[in-house]
């Protein structure tokens, strides 16, 4: 079992740093929620993640079939259901006829880490450490 770790570190306002290995991503909301707007809002990571994992998966899983993949692009779509979103939707496009895009979905959605994850959610765990 491998393990991965995120921190994320309030600056000012809504202002977020989140660090992941050696990147750091700013995180913020917009101006109409007293954001000031100088980066994605959290549920635009969220989607994202979605979205990558996606077209990785897609790679990994045409790379595995010998099937020649020149273009991918992966749309997700979050409706949002009071403080979570209800329902996300893939949408795929690639130059593949349909027969061949299928199988490359079907596979895709056995190796994706993130759509798996939420198909049979964690248990969540939160906790408290006091530093002075």
């Amino acid at each position: 079992m491998t393990t991965r770790i995120v921190n994320a570190q309030w600056r000012t306002g809504f202002q977020v740093d989140v660090t992941a290995g050696r990147f750091t991503q700013r995180i913020d909301e917009p101006p109409s929620v007293g954001g000031d707007d100088t980066g994605p809002q959290p549920t635009d990571y969220f989607l994202a993640s979605v979205a990558s994992c996606f077209v990785l998966a897609l790679v990994y899983s045409a790379r595995k079939r010998d099937v020649a993949l020149p273009a991918v692009e992966v749309a997700v779509t979050g409706t949002y259901d009071g403080p979570r979103f209800s329902d996300l939707a893939i949408e795929v496009v690639t130059p593949l006829p349909d027969s061949d895009a299928e199988r490359l979905m079907a596979a895709a959605e056995r190796v994706c880490y993130v759509t798996n994850t939420l198909r049979k959610p964690p248990q969540i765990t939160v906790s408290h450490v006091s530093r002075q």
